[in-house]
Order: C-alpha cells, then structure tokens, then sequence
C-alpha cells in the first residue's frame, strides 16, 4: 500500500479548524483567541520576570488581553449553535459519529488538546491579573486623578514598602472579593465622573486592625518610653530655632498606664460614638476594663437621647494612627523638617516666613511653577548678595518648597492644607482631644482627663538650647 501523502496528513490536522469555523462568528472567535495567544505568547517573559510596572500597560495584559481570549472562546460555540439553527451543516457527518471513525477521534484530540492549552493560558492570564490588581503600582495609578493625593502621600509614608492590600484587604478570600465588589462600584464612578472630592476618609468599611495591623504590630506588647526632639523654626530673618523634648509614655501589654496600656492592654476595651463622618466630634464613650462596671462618659451638652442614635464602633489602632500610610502634613511642620534636615537652607534669611507666604497662596493655574519663581524672586530682589553668591542654594530649596506642595496640595481632588486631620497628638487637629479635654464625664466627678504627664513628659519645651539633650549627650 502507498503512503498516505503529505498533504492528506496535514489535511488531517486541520481538518477539525475547518469544521469549526463554517460560519463568520465562530472564524472571529478563532481569530480572536489565536491573537491573543499571540500576544500572550509574545509577553510572556514580561510577565514571568514581573516587571510591569505601568498601571495601563498592566491593564492592558491582564485585564483586557484576558477579555478578548474568553470572548474569543465563546464565539466558537455560539457561532456554532447559530449556524445549526439556521440549517447550516454539522460537524459531524452521521457517517462520522462512530468512533471508529478517523474523522471524530481528531476532532476530540483537536478539543481536548485546544481545551488543555485554553486552560493553561486562560489560568496564568486570570492569576497573573489578580496578583497585578493587588499590586500598589495598580492600586495608586490605575485611577490616576482620582487616586495621585493618596498615592503622593503613600509613597512618602513609613509604610511605602508595604503593598496596599496588606493593610486595606489583608488575608483571606472573603475580603478579597469584598475588595473587588467595592472596587468594581469605584469603577463606575470613575467612569462617570460621580466620585467624591476630596476623597472621603476615613474608610468605614475598613477591615478591623486587629486584622491587619497587628500583623505586624502587636498591642499587647510592652513598649518603652521614647524621647522625641521637635525642631521648630521662627519666622524671623535668621530662622531662629528652638526645640522641645518629649518623652512618649507609650505602655501596652497588661500595664494599663501610657498611651498603649491605658486603650489596648489585655482586659481594656473602648467604644464610642462619632457624631461626624470623619469622626472628630465623639459625644459618648464607654470604657470597660475586666472585673469593673463600664464607664460612661458623655460630653457636656450632649443629650443621651441623640447620642443612642449614632452608631457604636469599638476603638482600634486606626482611629488614633488614622493616616499611618497616607499622612499630609500641615506648612509649618513641613518646612520645619525640610530645614532640619537641610533640603531648605536655614541660613537663607526669611526661608520660613518666605516659603510659608508662598505655599499658603491660592494659585489659580501653574503653581510648581509659581512656587519655585516666587522663591527664587524673593532672593534675587531682597537679598541679591545672597541670590549671587548662593544661588544654587536658593534654587534647590526652591525646588524642595515647590516639591512639599505637589505632595501636599491637590486642587483637582479639593485635597488643601488639612483636608485630612491626623489624630496622632494636638497640635494641628483635636487628635487626643477629641475625648481627653476635661469635658466628657461620667456622673458628676468623673472624667477623660486632659493630663498631659499620661501620655507624655515634656521635658522641654520650645528651648534654644536644651539642657536635657546635652545631658543624653544629643549633638543635632
């Protein structure tokens, strides 16, 4: 017998392609996934190395390259059934459904193998596309006007290394699909121009701390106390500088003394009720400790029958440390640290009162731009020795100035000088004061005390020269 020729082999192999694209929706779904394999194939090493690091182009790969192949997939059979029901031919002649016949053995071997190759494909597409979407490169730039105030403050954070599901999604499949049901309603808004600016904070539907901070900060461990050295700038010609030294009392674990231990040690448990959205007026709080009666204490003017009527949630790390990732700061305190650490000169005169006359301009277009010229104008038209003979100077510190407002200021997001409050500490928003100001009591003695030395020992206060420090044997 002759050998079957080579053309009636290669007939054979695609064969079964042909039958399953009689019709011009199955032949552009078989277009369609051939294109994507393509593709896929083509960025293959990109995706294995892990090195997409722009959000659209991410998008591009794993949300969109996935779309096309499933469509693709379905056009096949849906081409097919179309056509049957117009009359179209079968794919199978009656003659052909036994499988004795070469005809129906490699079409099944054509399915089975298309089938295996789809899944491998499809299954590394849609894992490839959840680790991205997880990814803080797609979580602050995906939805970039929307997304660049957080982001901004994100990656200037002490938690920018942390990815953002860590603390926003945490473990688990539960909150994981919670995430993408909230994220796909953030779509549409984004899609229709229907989000809220600013952004609003805090998050309520937050999972609980205890969930996702503490995986790496535990609250039932025992801190020591920590000095802190506060640098702060006057806005006279030589920038005077004066500093205070704290001693944070810190506490935790089963002492009920410091800031940890007297709201999170074992057996401590607080709840209260915010009057506001962003929580910064608390008209009730219950604190109970194991083995005692809770103590109720109401702020003065508050009537029991409205505060029954807001909702209860129990105190967690969030509510103090409410912008441990996405902190802004205020001007002052700003430039402070900008000239303790040298990025504004000091020995510029007037860097303070300048730099803070010219962040605190409303800008109507341009302002990087604005910010940096207004600086450097200050320089070269007051003090032109100076401008001459430090000009670099001048502009660097131009260029920092200019650089804490863009991290700062987001008019497109109505995101300005404390939009967002921290609650850590007093001194630029109620913070502590929100509960310990001396003016929710519970019955007629009893009440959150406003005692400085609780949480805190000031050891110096606004000093040129601390004594204290030299003692430790502080240099800075």
């Amino acid at each position: 017998m002759n050998p079957e020729p080579r053309a009636g082999r290669f007939d054979g192999l695609i064969t079964p392609l042909i039958r399953l694209s009689r019709n011009w929706i199955s032949k552009a779904g078989i277009f369609i996934v051939s294109a994507a394999t393509v593709f896929f194939l083509f960025l293959l090493p990109t995706m294995l190395s892990g090195s997409v690091s722009h959000p659209y182009l991410g998008i591009l790969i794993f949300a969109v390259l996935p779309l096309f192949f499933l469509s693709g997939l379905v056009l096949i059979p849906i081409g097919l059934f179309v056509d049957r029901r117009r009359g179209g031919q079968a794919i199978l002649e009656p003659r052909e459904r036994s499988w004795g016949h070469p005809m129906l053995r490699q079409l099944v071997l054509f399915i089975g193998a298309a089938t295996v190759i789809n899944i491998v494909i499809f299954s590394q597409l849609t894992y490839r596309a959840v680790h991205f979407m997880d990814s803080s490169t797609f979580c602050g730039g995906a939805c970039h006007q929307v997304m660049q105030p957080e982001f901004s403050a994100y990656k200037n954070a002490t938690h920018s290394r942390v990815d953002c599901v860590q603390c926003h999604i945490g473990p688990g499949a539960e909150w994981e699909l919670k995430a993408k049901i909230s994220g796909l309603r953030q779509v549409f808004k984004v899609v229709f121009n229907s989000y809220s600016r600013p952004t609003p904070a805090p998050v309520h539907n937050l999972r609980p701390a205890r969930d996702t901070c503490e995986a790496c900060h535990w609250s039932q461990k025992v801190a020591m106390d920590r000095l802190r050295v506060i640098a702060k700038y006057a806005e006279d010609e030589s920038n005077s500088v004066t500093k205070s030294v704290i001693l944070m009392r810190i506490g935790g674990g089963n002492v009920k003394k410091g800031i940890h231990g007297a709201h999170l040690a074992a057996g401590v448990t607080i709840r209260y009720r915010p009057a506001d959205e962003k929580r910064q007026t608390i008209p009730w709080v219950e604190r109970s400790v194991s083995g005692e009666e809770p103590a109720v204490y109401l702020a003065n003017g508050a009537k029991m029958a409205d505060v029954e009527k807001l909702a209860v949630r129990e105190m967690d790390c969030i509510d103090c440390h409410n912008r441990p990732a996405h902190n802004y700061d205020m001007p002052e305190a700003a430039l402070d640290r900008a000239m303790v650490e040298g990025r504004i000169n000091p020995a510029l005169p007037f860097a303070k009162k300048a730099g803070l006359e010219i962040i605190k301009r409303q800008f109507k277009q341009d302002a990087d731009q604005e910010i940096a010229a207004a600086f450097v104008d200050f320089y070269r038209s007051k003090y032109p020795a100076v401008f001459d003979k430090d000009r670099t100077v001048v502009e660097s510190s131009a260029a920092t100035l200019r650089a804490i407002y863009q991290r700062n200021i987001f008019p497109d997001m109505k995101v300005s000088w404390g939009t967002y409050p921290n609650n850590i500490g007093h001194t630029d928003s109620p913070g502590c004061f929100r509960c310990h100001d001396d003016d929710h009591k519970a019955g007629k003695d009893k009440t959150i005390a406003q005692d400085c030395s609780s949480c805190h020992e000031l050891l110096a206060t606004d000093e040129k020269d601390p004594k204290v420090l030299a003692d430790f044997g502080y240099t800075k």
